[in-house]
Protein backbone atom coordinates (compact mmCIF):
# COMPACT_ATOMS: atom_id res chain seq x y z
CA UNK A 1 0.00 0.00 0.00
CA UNK A 2 1.34 3.58 -0.83
CA UNK A 3 2.02 5.96 1.62
CA UNK A 4 -0.26 8.55 0.25
CA UNK A 5 -3.20 5.92 0.27
CA UNK A 6 -6.35 5.46 -2.99
CA UNK A 7 -6.46 8.63 -5.46
CA UNK A 8 -9.73 8.60 -7.04
CA UNK A 9 -8.97 9.77 -10.65
CA UNK A 10 -11.99 11.02 -11.80
CA UNK A 11 -12.83 11.14 -15.82
CA UNK A 12 -15.55 13.28 -17.34
CA UNK A 13 -16.64 12.23 -20.74
CA UNK A 14 -19.06 12.99 -23.47
CA UNK A 15 -19.14 10.53 -26.76
CA UNK A 16 -15.02 10.12 -26.18
CA UNK A 17 -14.75 6.69 -25.84
CA UNK A 18 -12.15 6.55 -29.25
CA UNK A 19 -9.71 9.24 -26.43
CA UNK A 20 -11.15 7.42 -23.30
CA UNK A 21 -9.72 3.94 -24.06
CA UNK A 22 -6.04 5.51 -24.65
CA UNK A 23 -6.61 7.36 -21.63
CA UNK A 24 -7.10 4.10 -19.48
CA UNK A 25 -4.86 2.49 -20.55
CA UNK A 26 -2.30 4.36 -20.16
CA UNK A 27 -3.28 5.03 -16.61
CA UNK A 28 -2.67 1.05 -15.88
CA UNK A 29 0.39 1.31 -18.00
CA UNK A 30 2.49 3.49 -16.01
CA UNK A 31 0.66 4.11 -12.00
CA UNK A 32 2.20 2.08 -9.71
CA UNK A 33 0.28 3.57 -6.33
CA UNK A 34 -3.06 2.56 -5.48
CA UNK A 35 -5.74 4.46 -7.47
CA UNK A 36 -9.32 4.00 -8.51
CA UNK A 37 -11.14 5.06 -11.93
CA UNK A 38 -14.45 6.92 -12.02
CA UNK A 39 -15.91 7.50 -15.67
CA UNK A 40 -18.56 10.09 -15.27
CA UNK A 41 -20.39 9.62 -18.73
CA UNK A 42 -22.43 12.57 -19.70
CA UNK A 43 -25.42 10.81 -21.62
CA UNK A 44 -22.47 9.35 -24.52
CA UNK A 45 -23.73 6.65 -26.84
CA UNK A 46 -20.40 5.68 -28.13
CA UNK A 47 -20.38 2.51 -25.96
CA UNK A 48 -18.50 4.31 -23.10
CA UNK A 49 -20.75 2.87 -20.40
CA UNK A 50 -20.48 -0.61 -21.70
CA UNK A 51 -16.79 -0.18 -22.38
CA UNK A 52 -16.51 0.92 -18.83
CA UNK A 53 -18.69 -1.91 -16.64
CA UNK A 54 -16.17 -4.08 -19.20
CA UNK A 55 -13.31 -2.79 -17.84
CA UNK A 56 -14.62 -2.91 -14.63
CA UNK A 57 -14.02 1.14 -14.12
CA UNK A 58 -16.63 2.38 -11.83
CA UNK A 59 -19.12 4.49 -14.15
CA UNK A 60 -21.88 6.87 -13.04
CA UNK A 61 -23.82 7.35 -16.71
CA UNK A 62 -25.80 10.82 -16.56
CA UNK A 63 -28.77 10.88 -18.86
CA UNK A 64 -27.65 13.90 -20.16
CA UNK A 65 -24.35 15.64 -20.62
CA UNK A 66 -24.45 18.29 -17.62
CA UNK A 67 -20.69 19.80 -18.64
CA UNK A 68 -17.71 19.07 -17.08
CA UNK A 69 -18.12 20.82 -13.67
CA UNK A 70 -21.41 18.81 -12.59
CA UNK A 71 -19.88 15.75 -13.97
CA UNK A 72 -16.92 16.56 -11.69
CA UNK A 73 -18.78 17.45 -8.35
CA UNK A 74 -20.97 13.97 -9.26
CA UNK A 75 -17.87 11.82 -9.12
CA UNK A 76 -16.06 13.40 -6.19
CA UNK A 77 -19.28 12.79 -4.63
CA UNK A 78 -19.02 9.07 -4.64
CA UNK A 79 -14.60 9.09 -4.82
CA UNK A 80 -12.98 7.36 -2.02
CA UNK A 81 -9.75 7.88 -2.22
CA UNK A 82 -7.60 10.22 -0.17
CA UNK A 83 -6.85 12.65 -3.27
CA UNK A 84 -8.92 13.63 -5.66
CA UNK A 85 -7.64 13.72 -9.25
CA UNK A 86 -9.80 15.18 -12.30
CA UNK A 87 -8.71 14.06 -15.92
CA UNK A 88 -9.45 15.34 -19.09
CA UNK A 89 -10.43 11.93 -21.37
CA UNK A 90 -8.14 13.46 -23.87
CA UNK A 91 -4.75 13.41 -21.32
CA UNK A 92 -2.50 10.98 -22.12
CA UNK A 93 -0.16 9.70 -18.80
CA UNK A 94 3.47 8.91 -19.14
CA UNK A 95 6.00 6.66 -16.27
CA UNK A 96 5.69 7.92 -12.36
CA UNK A 97 3.16 10.63 -13.39
CA UNK A 98 1.08 9.98 -10.17
CA UNK A 99 3.68 8.92 -8.05
CA UNK A 100 5.44 12.17 -8.97
CA UNK A 101 2.73 14.51 -8.22
CA UNK A 102 1.91 12.60 -4.97
CA UNK A 103 5.49 13.79 -3.36
CA UNK A 104 4.35 17.23 -4.29
CA UNK A 105 0.74 17.32 -3.09
CA UNK A 106 2.55 16.28 0.25
CA UNK A 107 5.72 18.28 -0.02
CA UNK A 108 4.29 20.53 2.66
CA UNK A 109 1.13 20.40 4.91
CA UNK A 110 -0.60 24.21 3.17
CA UNK A 111 0.08 22.59 -0.14
CA UNK A 112 -3.43 22.20 -1.61
CA UNK A 113 -3.34 21.07 -5.05
CA UNK A 114 -0.75 20.33 -7.86
CA UNK A 115 -0.59 20.15 -11.59
CA UNK A 116 1.59 18.73 -14.26
CA UNK A 117 3.40 19.81 -17.39
CA UNK A 118 2.21 19.38 -20.64
CA UNK A 119 2.05 20.56 -24.04
CA UNK A 120 -1.27 22.06 -24.34
CA UNK A 121 -2.72 24.61 -21.93
CA UNK A 122 -2.90 28.00 -21.01
CA UNK A 123 -0.87 29.87 -18.56
CA UNK A 124 2.53 28.57 -17.14
CA UNK A 125 2.08 24.44 -17.38
CA UNK A 126 2.53 24.41 -21.10
CA UNK A 127 6.27 23.75 -22.18
CA UNK A 128 7.77 24.03 -25.45
CA UNK A 129 8.69 19.92 -25.67
CA UNK A 130 7.35 18.58 -29.41
CA UNK A 131 7.06 14.49 -30.35
CA UNK A 132 6.41 12.53 -33.38
CA UNK A 133 3.59 10.25 -32.39
CA UNK A 134 3.49 8.30 -28.48
CA UNK A 135 6.72 6.42 -28.98
CA UNK A 136 8.34 9.71 -29.06
CA UNK A 137 6.36 10.97 -26.45
CA UNK A 138 6.97 8.58 -23.86
CA UNK A 139 10.35 8.36 -24.26
CA UNK A 140 10.50 12.10 -23.62
CA UNK A 141 8.62 11.86 -20.51
CA UNK A 142 10.55 8.60 -19.20
CA UNK A 143 13.47 11.30 -19.57
CA UNK A 144 11.76 13.71 -17.80
CA UNK A 145 9.63 11.87 -15.19
CA UNK A 146 12.18 12.48 -12.45
CA UNK A 147 10.99 13.43 -8.76
CA UNK A 148 13.31 16.75 -8.21
CA UNK A 149 12.04 19.02 -6.29
CA UNK A 150 13.98 21.82 -7.43
CA UNK A 151 11.62 21.87 -10.53
CA UNK A 152 8.51 22.38 -8.80
CA UNK A 153 6.90 25.92 -8.99
CA UNK A 154 4.31 27.64 -6.83
CA UNK A 155 1.61 29.43 -9.00
CA UNK A 156 -1.71 31.52 -8.76
CA UNK A 157 -3.76 28.99 -10.48
CA UNK A 158 -3.58 25.08 -12.32
CA UNK A 159 -5.53 23.99 -14.97
CA UNK A 160 -8.23 21.80 -14.93
CA UNK A 161 -7.22 19.06 -17.25
CA UNK A 162 -5.13 17.58 -14.84
CA UNK A 163 -5.52 18.69 -10.94
CA UNK A 164 -5.11 16.87 -8.33
CA UNK A 165 -5.96 18.45 -4.50
CA UNK A 166 -6.14 16.52 -0.95
CA UNK A 167 -9.29 15.56 0.53
CA UNK A 168 -9.03 17.61 3.37
CA UNK A 169 -9.21 21.04 0.52
CA UNK A 170 -12.17 19.61 -1.15
CA UNK A 171 -14.08 19.05 2.46
CA UNK A 172 -13.10 22.39 3.57
CA UNK A 173 -14.08 24.42 -0.47
CA UNK A 174 -16.74 21.92 -1.41
CA UNK A 175 -18.06 21.08 -5.49
CA UNK A 176 -16.86 23.37 -8.10
CA UNK A 177 -19.04 25.93 -8.86
CA UNK A 178 -21.64 25.04 -11.50
CA UNK A 179 -22.31 28.23 -12.94
CA UNK A 180 -19.48 28.11 -15.00
CA UNK A 181 -20.99 24.74 -16.72
CA UNK A 182 -20.32 23.58 -19.12
CA UNK A 183 -17.24 24.51 -18.81
CA UNK A 184 -14.07 27.05 -18.67
CA UNK A 185 -12.96 28.61 -15.40
CA UNK A 186 -14.71 26.95 -12.66
CA UNK A 187 -10.66 25.69 -12.37
CA UNK A 188 -9.48 29.12 -11.96
CA UNK A 189 -12.65 29.70 -9.61
CA UNK A 190 -11.38 26.72 -7.80
CA UNK A 191 -7.87 27.75 -7.63
CA UNK A 192 -9.01 30.82 -6.23
CA UNK A 193 -10.86 29.93 -3.19
CA UNK A 194 -8.04 27.65 -2.51
CA UNK A 195 -5.57 30.22 -2.37
CA UNK A 196 -8.85 32.17 -0.05
CA UNK A 197 -8.12 29.59 2.50
CA UNK A 198 -4.78 29.43 2.54
CA UNK A 199 -3.46 26.93 0.48
CA UNK A 200 -0.64 26.92 -2.15
CA UNK A 201 -0.66 25.36 -5.70
CA UNK A 202 2.08 23.76 -7.14
CA UNK A 203 3.42 22.82 -11.02
CA UNK A 204 5.08 19.36 -10.57
CA UNK A 205 7.48 20.29 -12.99
CA UNK A 206 9.13 17.03 -12.80
CA UNK A 207 6.11 15.46 -14.73
CA UNK A 208 4.53 15.84 -18.45
CA UNK A 209 1.59 14.69 -19.55
CA UNK A 210 0.11 14.46 -22.98
CA UNK A 211 -2.74 16.99 -23.80
CA UNK A 212 -4.77 16.45 -27.27
CA UNK A 213 -6.63 20.07 -26.39
CA UNK A 214 -10.06 20.27 -25.47
CA UNK A 215 -11.02 17.83 -28.29
CA UNK A 216 -14.41 16.48 -26.76
CA UNK A 217 -15.60 20.46 -25.58
CA UNK A 218 -14.70 21.23 -29.21
CA UNK A 219 -16.59 18.69 -30.17
CA UNK A 220 -20.13 19.39 -28.29
CA UNK A 221 -19.74 23.22 -28.57
CA UNK A 222 -17.91 23.68 -32.25
CA UNK A 223 -19.97 27.37 -32.58
CA UNK A 224 -19.91 28.50 -29.19
CA UNK A 225 -15.77 28.21 -27.92
CA UNK A 226 -14.91 31.62 -28.34
CA UNK A 227 -18.58 32.55 -26.56
CA UNK A 228 -18.34 30.38 -23.57
CA UNK A 229 -14.59 31.52 -22.89
CA UNK A 230 -15.75 35.50 -22.85
CA UNK A 231 -19.14 34.63 -20.96
CA UNK A 232 -17.39 32.75 -18.03
CA UNK A 233 -14.84 34.76 -17.63
CA UNK A 234 -17.27 37.76 -17.07
CA UNK A 235 -18.75 35.46 -14.74
CA UNK A 236 -15.68 34.83 -12.53
CA UNK A 237 -15.29 39.25 -12.66
CA UNK A 238 -18.64 39.44 -11.37
CA UNK A 239 -18.43 36.79 -9.32
CA UNK A 240 -15.07 37.95 -7.81
CA UNK A 241 -14.05 41.91 -8.83
CA UNK A 242 -11.10 40.54 -10.72
CA UNK A 243 -9.83 39.49 -14.07
CA UNK A 244 -8.62 35.37 -13.62
CA UNK A 245 -6.40 36.65 -17.44
CA UNK A 246 -4.43 38.33 -14.31
CA UNK A 247 -3.44 35.13 -12.86
CA UNK A 248 -2.07 33.32 -16.71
Amino acid sequence: MSEFGLTSIIIPTYNGLHLLIPCVEAIRRFTEVPYEIIIMDNGSTDGTAEYGLREELIVISLPDNVGFPAACNRGLSIASGHQLLLLNNDVIVSPRWLSNMLTTLYSSEDVGMVGPLTNYCSGRQQVDIHWNGLAEYYESAEQYNHSSPERWQEVPRLVGMCLMLKRKLFTELGPLDERFSPGHYEDDDYCYRARQYGYRLLISGDTLIYHAGSASFRQRHPEGWDFLIKRNRDLFIEKWGIDPWQFI
